[in-house]
C-alpha cells in the first residue's frame, strides 16, 4: 500500500511537519507522564482508525518500557484493571475530546472533573494540547492513507529543532 500523498517529501508539508514535531516536543517535555502521553495517543489513534499513528505510538511506548498487556488493553480500558485512576481520567477525556460530534456537550462535566482531580494546570494543558495534536495527526495520516508498519522509534527526532 502506498500513501496517496507523501507528506514527508513535499516542501510545504515538511515545513509544517517540523512545526508539528516542535509542538509535540513541548508536550513530551511537560510533566504529563510519558506513559499517559503514549496511552492517550494510542487511544485517539484507535478511535480515528489511524494505522500509522497506532504503529508509531505502540512502538514508542514499547521502546519506553510500556508493557504489552497495557498496550493490548487500551482499546478496552474501562474493563481492564491495569490502568491507574489518573490514566483512566486521561483516557476518558481523550475519548470524549476525540468524539466531539457524538455528544452535544463535547466533554462532559463528569469527565472534566475527573481529569481535574488527577492533573495540575500544566499537566492538563499538556493533555489538552496532546489530544488536539494527535487528532490532527490522525486526520492527516488517514486522509493520505499513510501506511503502517515501517515506523522505527525516534525516526522523527531529526524533524525537531
Amino acid at each position: 500500500m502506498d500513501a496517496r500523498f507523501n507528506l514527508f517529501a513535499n516542501e510545504f508539508a515538511a515545513k509544517f511537519g517540523k512545526r508539528f514535531a516542535n509542538a509535540s516536543t513541548m508536550i513530551e517535555h511537560s510533566t504529563l507522564p510519558k506513559a499517559t502521553q503514549e496511552l492517550v495517543s494510542l487511544r485517539a489513534s484507535q478511535i480515528n482508525g489511524c494505522a500509522f499513528c497506532i504503529d508509531m505510538h505502540t512502538k514508542e511506548a514499547t521502546a519506553a518500557g510500556e508493557s504489552a498487556v497495557r498496550l493490548h488493553l487500551v482499546a478496552a480500558w474501562r474493563e481492564a484493571t491495569v490502568f491507574t485512576e489518573a490514566e483512566r481520567a486521561a483516557l476518558a477525556l481523550t475519548e470524549e475530546g476525540t468524539r466531539l460530534a457524538d455528544a452535544h456537550e463535547g466533554v462532559s462535566d463528569e469527565t472534566w472533573a475527573r481529569a481535574r482531580e488527577h492533573y495540575d494546570d500544566d499537566q492538563l494543558a499538556a493533555l489538552l494540547a496532546l489530544i488536539a495534536l494527535i487528532n490532527a495527526a490522525n486526520r492527516l495520516n488517514v486522509m493520505v492513507r499513510n501506511p503502517a508498519g515501517a515506523y522505527v522509534p525516534g525516526m522523527f527526532a531529526s524533524m525537531r529543532g
